[in-house]
């Protein structure tokens, strides 16, 4: 054993016993090269530097017709004589998507010098495509692919139009009339716009629609429920998160809101229910239109306009300190206030009579028509959930109605009796007074069973399904 410490740097010899471990992982890594070089479909080929073939794999020696292994180390010009491997090796330069002749045929192949150390030590080339004629077809299908994609862009664009524009709100009040006119004129805008109104006015129908008729409606409106989103993850909802921001997030992180409406809109309902500690963070991006996502250090900078809803008194916030001022004032830049569906009663019918088309769309054949005595049940109810409410009492009837034709006593019972439609003797005409006797004929039955939906029929003379139309009919709770 030498006295004298080995210079690290001088390389070892490797242990006898190692040797055979070493040469057996060797062997599989060469075969296991070997294997995947010939499965390149296409045929492929590597040449040294001076254009000697080192590989020729299975797939194109076939096509060629020759023996794989009786080519390697003759020059690639005895094998196809306008090659150009040997040229790419000089040059250095790749050759991608050429026009190569061989066996008569016109294909596209490509050559790549494999550098090492700066000098070209090898070069690879591919089959690309056996024949040229497969690149039209190639085209060819993309073509068609493009074509097909335009199609669907116009017909969504055809449907979003239908679904979200200004003539989707009916009415003819001079409320609505002058709140259209007000959204049109935001809509030729990229301002901010900030629509109030109690719930189910139709908030969500404005701002798509003045989506819809701005500049930027080939692009995204993306909505978010501010309502509807946890506290905890409404900042990673908002402006997404990178790779490995937080435990059970995906593995290659996720866009936000923010992000996705790029070019287009984003729609923020409920707008009150943002978290307090969130709207610094919305007010500067509002200003500066770049963001980082969460656990992210790359700024991500996203042109979109913003519109936001709510159906509680914002200012009246900002005074409690639950809503940012700066905030409240850099989203109420174009101000549109949604009135009441018993503010504008002179719509109530039309609009009614909208949603009853809508209705019969689920149902082939079918065209439901009010009488003018529900007209008048609907015309005067208060109405406390708007639009949203007079469609839910629209399909329960619709549901339940014998027929087509909706008469009042079809109607659910407590319109009728909100809006005190009663004869000028103070009492309920028959229909009325039959269909609150059908009723308490219904509640008398299920107290009698025991709530047993079987027995109550049986006991009322009627089928189990009648009994569960009318149970709707009347609202009367399935316990």
């Amino acid at each position: 054993m030498s006295p004298y410490p080995q210079d690290p740097a001088t390389p070892q010899p490797m242990p006898a016993k190692n040797l055979p471990e070493l040469i057996q992982g060797l062997t599989k890594q060469l075969n296991m090269a070997n294997l995947i070089f010939d499965h390149i479909e296409n045929g492929a080929i590597v040449t040294d530097a001076d254009g000697i073939i080192l590989y020729f794999n299975r797939p194109y020696a076939r096509f060629l017709g020759v023996d794989a292994e009786a080519m390697i180390g003759k020059h690639v010009t005895d094998v196809l004589d306008n090659s150009r491997m040997h040229i790419v090796a000089k040059t250095g330069r790749a050759e991608v998507n050429e026009l190569f002749t061989a066996k008569g045929r016109d294909m596209v192949v490509q050559r790549i010098p494999i550098l090492e150390d700066g000098k070209v030590v090898a070069v690879f080339g591919q089959l690309m495509f056996k024949h040229v004629s497969d690149v039209g077809k190639l085209a060819s299908n993309l073509s068609l692919l493009e074509s097909k994609l335009q199609l669907y862009q116009q017909e969504l664009a055809t449907l979003r139009e239908r679904r979200y524009s200004f003539d989707s709100i009916i009415g003819t009040s001079p409320e609505i009339v002058a709140l259209k006119e007000e959204a049109i004129k935001a809509a030729a805008t990229d301002l901010p716009v900030l629509i109030t109104g109690e719930s189910g006015t139709g908030k969500e129908l404005f701002a798509q629609a003045i989506h819809q008729a701005s500049s930027r409606r080939e692009n995204p409106s993306i909505h978010l429920n501010c309502a509807a989103i946890p506290k905890e993850l409404f900042e990673s909802e908002l402006f997404g998160y990178a790779k490995g921001a937080f435990t059970g997030a995906h593995p290659g992180g996720k866009p936000g809101k923010l992000e996705l409406a790029n070019g287009g809109t984003l729609f923020l309902d409920e707008i009150g229910e943002m978290p307090l500690e969130l709207q610094p963070k919305l007010l500067r991006v509002l200003e500066d239109k770049m963001f980082e996502r969460v656990g992210g250090t790359k700024l991500i900078r996203s042109d979109f306009r913003i519109i936001a809803a709510t159906n509680r008194d914002l200012l009246q916030m900002v005074q409690q300190k639950s809503f940012r001022e700066d905030l409240y004032y850099r989203l109420n830049v174009a101000s549109l206030a949604v009135p009441a569906l018993r503010e504008r009663r002179q719509d109530i019918i039309p609009i009614a009579w909208q949603l009853l088309d809508k209705i019969a769309e689920r149902y082939p054949g079918a065209r439901y028509e009010l009488t003018p005595s529900a007209e008048k049940v609907l015309f005067d109810s208060p109405w406390p959930g708007n639009v949203r409410e007079l469609l839910n009492v629209l399909e329960r009837t619709a549901f339940t109605v014998e027929g087509n034709v909706i008469e009042a006593c079809d109607l659910p019972f407590y319109l009728n009796r909100s809006t005190g439609n009663t004869s000028s003797g103070g009492t309920w005409n028959l229909s009325e007074v039959m269909a609150e006797a059908e009723r308490e004929a219904l509640r008398k039955a299920l107290d009698l069973t025991g709530n047993n939906k079987v027995a109550a029929a049986r006991l009322l003379g009627i089928h189990r399904t009648v009994l569960y139309k009318k149970l709707v009919k009347y609202q009367i709770p399935l316990k």
